[in-house]
């Protein structure tokens, strides 16, 4: 796991050693991603230069340091990540005569694309990843991004005709020529999402590359169309060819998540795990405590706020297993000194609440370890969110009703205040009570109106509903929620959601989230879940597999019955957030208000919807914290 830069000059305007210079100075901002060495590599001739920030996990010798050139001196890579398969990649190199000089995947990697090809070799390798690699026999730069999208990549052409490439935007940013101004069009997808979506950033003309894709780019500078290398779209639309029996499905994903673990369990530094205690963290932790020769140590972070702690879950897990586990108890002081740390963590405006406890459980994870594993993606590939069931049941409700009874009832939900449905909600038994009514009803006030199963989906992912009222002078791009003509193929709005969710949500939101938050400590985060075998496997599985006598994630949690038996997993989802809501109204008020109406957001945003939200927020009338925080979010990045 590192931290990679590089530049492209077509007309060679340096020398070698200013170039070193430079690719040490846009290396800096990335010193957390790679704190035990730095590396560069010039080609002053080509006009290209990478350079690199090292965390070391593999091979902690000279052999494992980047850039790294082949042996036969055509390739030369800057690379971070990791290929889990690079011992059985090695012992496949040695066989064909290659002659290894350490144990890094790097080496193993360059050399296979020295020795089989670039497309060959990504069609091996099982791993999360983002390179750089320059070819000096056919003077050309390529730039890959992983199958899933767990390590970013970005890269454009900045004013002086320079190709920049890194593993953040900050890098790019440092280039002295840099001057792409905030890109309005991006602003408002991200006050849609809450995050930009790939492949756009909040800089002009600048991308991240898409999962699964790769960019050539000539020796004269022209960026060519990415082109997917593989594609999680064409892996849904074979559907379900699994041919055996649920219980067979079960044996095929214990063995798969068994062999995955162990992969990620593999490093010459200390290796732990996070533990919620939800389905997907229990499954990995259970497995890894099977497969690890000693008690796996596992991280979770609690919260003082009831309705936002999982803690109890963690430790009753913990024991259980019998894991050497730490609990830290989060009170709204220390979750808000991370606050006013988001802005550098983050060199995009993003505002997915849960990148508090995040970064506060790798923060606490990495006093003990330099690795821990995850249970991020069970969600969009066992069909685990919230929504996968509630927008069919919704959708079926609403269609038998006339547009006018829809808006009536709808006008009738938000004239109560979400507080009042809270407090209604305490007078049910403990283990009935849903989780956040108050905001519930509201989601379902704002689909009231909906005209599609598909559009109650899009307005459930989307914050503010019309963010081009929001955001001066912009126009919403289409995007794979709204360009029907690029939506999977799929058999009903269910597999939609999950589909298109594993191509947005889940590397612009969730995997960005975990790799800012790990990286700003120096903690490399793995998770098995995301193995491309697991990957391929679980869309092979038909729905009914996956939701089964109305449990979601149905084999993950006969895979967990096996190692924790009689554990309960059918507690109510309530997410990994933070209490914003009564934040905005009591130690953040203050604060918030600054952001909301400072110089940061009047130079881009209209602030009548936002002072109308703020307003509405405060008198209890409607809950607005996760707009509001969008916008505080974009101030805080503005600012930082």
């Amino acid at each position: 796991m590192c931290g990679i830069v590089g530049v492209l000059d077509p007309r060679r305007r340096r020398q070698s050693d200013d170039t070193v210079r430079l690719l040490d100075a846009m290396a800096q901002p990335m010193w957390s991603r790679g704190p035990d060495g730095a590396g560069t590599w010039v080609d002053e001739h080509a006009g290209i230069g990478f350079g690199h920030r090292r965390l070391s996990i593999l091979d902690l010798s000279e052999h494992g340091a980047q850039p790294m050139a082949s042996a036969d001196g055509r390739w030369v890579i800057t690379y971070n990540g990791e290929v889990y398969n690079h011992p059985e990649l090695a012992v496949d190199l040695r066989k064909a005569g290659e002659r290894l000089r350490g144990h890094s995947d790097t080496e193993v990697l360059v050399e296979a694309i020295a020795r089989w090809g670039l497309d060959s070799t990504l069609d091996r390798i099982d791993g999360m990843y983002a390179f750089g690699l320059w070819d000096r026999d056919e003077r050309r730069l390529t730039l890959v991004r992983d199958r899933m999208g767990e390590k970013p990549l970005y890269y454009g052409t900045i004013g002086t005709g320079e190709v920049v490439f890194g593993s953040t935007l900050k890098v790019l940013e440092m280039h002295p020529g840099f001057d792409r101004p905030v890109d309005r069009n991006a602003l408002a997808l991200y006050f849609r999402h809450k995050y930009v979506p790939a492949p756009w950033t909040i800089r002009q003309g600048i991308f991240k590359l898409e999962p699964g894709c790769k960019v050539d780019v000539s020796a004269e500078g022209l960026v060519g169309e990415p082109q997917q290398y593989w594609s999680y779209y064409d892996i849904v639309q074979r559907g379900a060819t699994f041919g055996g029996s649920a219980e067979e499905a079960v044996d095929e994903l214990d063995r798969l998540l068994r062999s995955s673990v162990q992969r990620r369990l593999v490093a010459d530094v200390p290796v732990g795990a996070f533990l919620s205690g939800g389905i997907d963290s229990t499954a990995v932790v259970a497995v890894a405590q099977q497969v690890a020769p000693h008690a796996i140590k596992t991280f979770t972070i609690g919260s003082s706020s009831r309705d936002y702690d999982e803690s109890s879950d963690a430790q009753s897990v913990a024991t259980q297993l019998g894991t050497d586990h730490t609990e830290l108890i989060v009170t709204d002081a220390e979750a808000l000194r991370v606050v006013e740390q988001l802005g550098a963590i983050h060199d995009e405006p993003f505002a997915d609440s849960s990148q508090v406890p995040t970064r506060l459980v790798a923060e606490l994870a990495r006093k003990d370890v330099s690795v821990a594993l995850s249970g991020d993606g069970g969600d969009e590939l066992f069909f685990g969110y919230n929504r996968y069931a509630w927008v069919p049941a919704v959708w079926r409700q609403l269609e038998r009703m006339p547009m006018t009874l829809r808006r009536g009832g709808a006008a009738m939900l938000k004239a109560v205040p979400p507080s009042t449905w809270d407090r209604a909600a305490r007078l049910l038994p403990a283990s009935r009570r849903p989780r956040m009514l108050g905001m519930k009803v509201g989601k379902v006030a704002g689909v009231a109106d909906a005209l599609s199963p598909h559009d109650v989906y899009n307005r459930l992912v989307s914050h503010w509903q019309s963010p081009t009222e929001l955001v001066q002078g912009s126009f919403e791009p289409p995007t794979l929620h709204t360009d029907s003509a690029r939506w999977p193929e799929v058999p009903g709005i269910v597999e939609h959601m999950a589909a298109v969710d594993s191509v947005t949500y889940l590397p612009d939101d969730i995997l960005c989230k975990v790799d800012r938050a790990t990286m700003s400590v120096s903690l490399e985060g793995r998770i098995p879940l995301l193995d491309r075998s697991i990957v391929e496997f679980a869309a092979s599985l038909p729905t009914d597999v996956k939701v089964r006598d109305g449990a979601a994630k149905w084999p993950l949690r006969q895979v967990i019955d096996r190692y924790v038996p009689g554990v309960d997993m059918n507690r109510p989802k309530s997410g990994f957030g933070v209490p914003i809501e009564d934040w905005l109204r009591g130690p953040l008020k203050e604060w918030a208000g600054d952001h909301l109406f400072g110089t940061a957001t009047g130079d881009y945003l209209c602030e009548t919807p936002i002072r109308a939200a703020w307003n509405d927020h405060q008198a209890g009338r409607r809950n607005f914290a996760y707009e509001l925080w969008d916008v505080i979010m974009y101030s805080v990045w503005a600012e930082s």
